[in-house]
């Protein structure tokens, strides 16, 4: 387990996605669209954060799957906000490139657990010390 979710790069990753929406969508008129986007971005770092601060690896790996699912649902919401000119495609093609890399961290993220529920190979924001880096020294030398 990270010993803080602050020291992940996909929860600070996702957070930067977060406020770039609000400073994209500020203006938007469409209620309705615009509120689904930010609570679907907003749910990504929460997500993480929630199941880091867990403790609990199984509870870990359940968020990291619930905030897979808010990056697929905002990819989604993305691809209509284009379609119906609330986006223009470059900055919709951004913001999907940007999903697409959050999800493959978030990917890697939840297949980093080995089976005795410790985790490996997982990436953390540069200077961070966390107990992660003696599991993964320890985690190989057992091999």
């Amino acid at each position: 387990m990270p010993s803080s979710f602050e020291d992940l790069d996909v929860w600070e990753k996702s957070c930067e996605l977060s406020i770039r929406l609000y400073e994209l969508l500020r203006n938007c008129r469409d209620y309705g669209i615009k509120d689904q986007m930010l609570r679907s971005s907003i749910s990504i770092p929460s997500n993480i954060a929630e199941g880091a601060e867990r403790k609990s690896t199984p509870d870990f790996k359940r968020f990291i799957n619930i905030a897979l699912g808010s990056a697929a649902e905002l990819r989604t919401q993305v691809y209509i906000s284009q379609k119906v000119n609330i986006l223009s495609i470059g900055v919709a093609e951004e913001l999907i490139d940007e999903l697409k890399s959050i999800s493959k961290m978030l990917q890697r993220l939840h297949s980093s657990f080995i089976r005795n529920g410790t985790m490996r190979n997982m990436k953390i924001k540069s200077g961070a010390s966390t107990i992660l880096n003696i599991i993964y020294v320890n985690y190989r030398k057992n091999e």
